[in-house]
C-alpha cells in the first residue's frame, strides 16, 4: 500500500459506535490486547493488518470497502487481497509470484493483462474467479491512469 493508512479512521469509529461497541469490547471480539489499539486506529495513527481489517468488518457487520480510503467503485485488486485477509508480500507468496511483481500488478504498473497461468493461482488465493481477478486488475490499471 502507499505511505498513507488505507483506513478512514471516522468510518471505524461511526460503525463501532453504530455496532453499540466501545474500543474494549471491539478489540476483545477480534483478538487484540486492549482498547488502545482500536483507540490508535480511530485516531489515524496507526493502521490494523489486513487479517484484522478483515476481523473489523465482520464483527462490525460492515464491508471493508466501507471502512478504506479510496475504495468507492468497482473493487481493485488491492481490494480483493484486503477481503482476504493478506499482506501483498503474504498473497505474493501464497500466489507463486514475485512480491514485486505482485506489488507492480496491484499499484496497476503493467501494460499488458498477465497470462492466465499467472493469474489462476491469484484468483485461488484471493478466492475469486479469474474474471473477477482481471476485472480488479483492469481497475487498479485505471486508478493508476493507464
Amino acid at each position: 500500500m502507499s505511505g498513507h493508512s488505507p483506513l478512514r479512521a471516522e468510518a471505524l469509529r461511526d460503525a463501532r459506535v453504530n455496532a453499540g461497541l466501545t474500543q474494549h469490547q471491539l478489540a476483545n471480539r477480534i483478538g487484540v490486547a486492549g482498547g488502545e489499539r482500536v483507540s490508535r486506529w480511530e485516531l489515524g495513527t496507526s493502521t490494523p493488518t489486513p487479517a484484522i481489517l478483515s476481523k473489523l468488518a465482520k464483527v462490525l457487520g460492515v464491508r471493508i470497502a466501507d471502512l478504506l480510503v479510496d475504495a468507492d467503485g468497482p473493487a481493485d485488486l488491492r481490494l480483493l487481497r484486503l477481503e482476504a485477509g493478506y499482506g501483498s508480500r503474504e498473497t505474493a507468496r501464497r500466489a507463486h509470484l514475485a512480491a514485486a511483481t505482485y506489488i507492480r500488478w496491484e499499484a496497476g504498473a503493467f501494460s499488458r493483462m498477465p497470462a492466465d497461468a499467472e493469474l489462476t493461482p491469484l484468483a485461488r488465493v484471493l478466492d475469486v474467479r479469474l474474471k473477477v481477478l482481471r476485472d480488479a486488475l483492469e481497475e487498479s490499471r485505471r486508478r493508476r491512469g493507464v
